[in-house]
């Protein structure tokens, strides 16, 4: 199959040759690129209505294996919120990137379940900004809709700091548009894009760094890169974890998310860096075709985003695998002690599920979680 034949949405792929015309050397960096793929309106891969997630989409998250994580971020929560200076006033809970609100569902059904004078309290704020994703989460939370809120992110961010706000990123940060760098003959290099008309394909080359933040970014690094060696970077969760802190005065911040610590991420074995696209859970690196046709994603690096949390005025940060989170929230009361020879009764289906959220081999090392808290 030829590559012209693996091109995604037309208006996509139109898109992005429209952007680079605008430029004299017709072409524009990765991240842009990424972005256009990813964002673009109306059929960039976040902006179409095609399913993304479960077994009509490209992959699978952890609120699609069962309801138990949605269970455990309302475990944290709820300890949380008992442990604030106040239980009085109303306990925001504000969830970016939410997708199908089938997170939001769960944790709320918990919360009501087992507290319910604090669920009379929280007011569930979903930031979404796919018109689609906004509609399947009015769909599913319908039973909460008193509790439930929309905004979008640019409104959220001007408004007031305030007391117990609670802010969950669920595999967010992975989708912001990275940049692509190389070290190259003892120099980084960023990766820009052009369309070759003759041959009907998008291209990859290299050249210096301009972008000042870049280089900041870089300078302040203390990995060893060997020659040849790739890698993504993520400047976009810094202007968002500076957003969430802005708003807060006490509460926090979950971050749930496939990455690691700076010296992993770019380590030897990483050499060709972490980028990848899904499609038909079908997982490859190649980001040339299917525009606007498949996910785009890279792990995030967790050094970087604790020491921004930090400079942001974040008191406490903790990074933790996602199966040391559910041990420490509870899960293993979760599972149901008893033997039930039918494998698709409900008790069958929730033990499986909470054992593919903790075997190591699935979600459980590979996903984070960071969470970054203000105490007033």
């Amino acid at each position: 199959m030829n590559m012209k034949q693996q091109l995604g949405h037309p208006e996509v792929v139109n898109a992005l040759i429209d952007a680079m015309d605008l430029n004299d050397d017709k072409a524009i960096p990765f991240r842009e690129y990424m972005a256009i793929c990813l964002y673009s309106e109306p059929y960039g891969y976040y902006r179409n209505e095609n399913p993304k997630i479960g077994k009509q989409g490209d992959f699978y998250t952890s609120s699609f294996i069962g309801s138990v994580m949605g269970e455990m971020i309302a475990a944290f929560i709820t300890k949380q919120a008992a442990s604030a200076s106040s239980e009085q006033g109303v306990l925001h809970l504000v969830e970016w990137g939410g997708g199908s609100g089938r997170m939001a569902l769960h944790i709320m059904e918990e919360i009501k379940n087992t507290s319910p004078a604090l669920y009379d309290r929280v007011r569930y704020t979903l930031i979404e900004s796919s018109a689609y994703h906004r509609e399947l989460q009015r769909t599913a939370l319908q039973d909460h809709a008193a509790n439930i809120t929309f905004a979008q992110a640019e409104e959220w961010l001007a408004q007031e700091p305030r007391e117990q706000l609670y802010v969950l990123a669920n595999e967010l940060l992975d989708a912001f548009p990275v940049h692509r760098i190389r070290y190259k003959n003892s120099d980084f290099q960023e990766s820009y894009v052009h369309w070759r008309h003759e041959e009907q394909e998008f291209q990859e080359f290299w050249r210096p760094i301009r972008s000042e933040r870049l280089l900041d970014f870089l300078a302040q690094s203390k990995v060893q890169w060997l020659d040849g060696q790739i890698g993504e970077i993520n400047l976009e969760a810094e202007t968002w974890i500076a957003g969430i802190a802005s708003r807060m005065e006490s509460g926090s911040v979950l971050v749930i998310d496939y990455g690691d610590v700076e010296a992993e991420l770019y380590a030897p074995h990483r050499y060709q860096g972490t980028f990848m696209c899904y499609r038909q859970h079908q997982a490859h690196d190649n980001p040339w075709i299917h525009q606007g046709e498949q996910d785009m994603t890279a792990h995030i690096d967790f050094s970087f985003i604790e020491k921004v949390a930090l400079q942001s005025g974040f008191a406490d940060v903790t990074l933790q695998t996602q199966r040391e989170f559910l041990v420490e929230q509870g899960i293993l009361q979760k599972l149901q002690d008893h033997f039930d020879p039918n494998p698709f009764s409900e008790v069958s289906k929730r033990n499986r599920a909470i054992r593919q959220l903790l075997l190591s081999d699935h979600m459980s090392e590979l996903f984070k979680v960071f969470i970054a808290t203000k105490k007033r």
